[in-house]
């Protein structure tokens, strides 16, 4: 069957089961399943200063995974690729990942996933003068004043950039 290649749907619930049990799935209320936890548990050994060089030692401080500190809302968050550059000075660049979460209430000066006019965006959401603008952070573009219908259908929570 599918993936695991199990013949019996009784293998399915076994495993099922199991992964629940380890607390890597849960069900939701009407039965689906639902992702726990992404990454295992990491190490915070303390903080590090980013300007001027100062000492430092190493202790462990706690323990957490990325999903608790980054999600709160496991069943209305979701990622998104990056492509362009209209958000580069407000540190979003081209191919990172943006952590967004559905349903969440915007509020001005929020980096939100906007559908303007029929087509989608990220941008800033800024409230002028009794109007909604999404504002670019790249001085190449220029703000979008929805002619027709705005929805805010996201706000960006996270952005996820990978180094190596």
């Amino acid at each position: 069957m599918g993936l695991c290649k199990f013949k019996s749907i009784n293998s399915v619930t076994r495993l099922v089961k199991k992964m629940i049990e380890a607390e890597l799935i849960s069900k939701d209320e009407k039965g689906r399943l639902l992702p726990k936890k992404l990454f295992g548990e990491t190490k915070i050994l303390g903080s590090i200063t980013a300007g001027f060089p100062s000492p430092a030692e190493e202790e462990l401080v706690d323990t957490i995974t990325i999903d608790e500190f980054l999600i709160s809302n496991k069943e209305a968050t979701y990622m998104l690729n990056v492509s362009g550059d209209s958000m580069i000075d407000a540190g979003i660049r081209s191919g990172d990942i943006v952590l967004v979460e559905r349903g969440k209430a915007s509020k001005d000066g929020d980096i939100v996933i906007a559908e303007v006019d029929g087509k989608w965006t990220m941008k800033f959401l800024e409230k002028l003068n009794g109007k909604t603008i999404l504002m670019p952070a790249n001085k190449k573009y220029k703000p979008i004043i929805p002619k027709e219908e705005l929805i805010i259908s996201a706000v960006v929570i996270s952005v996820i950039r990978k180094y190596h």
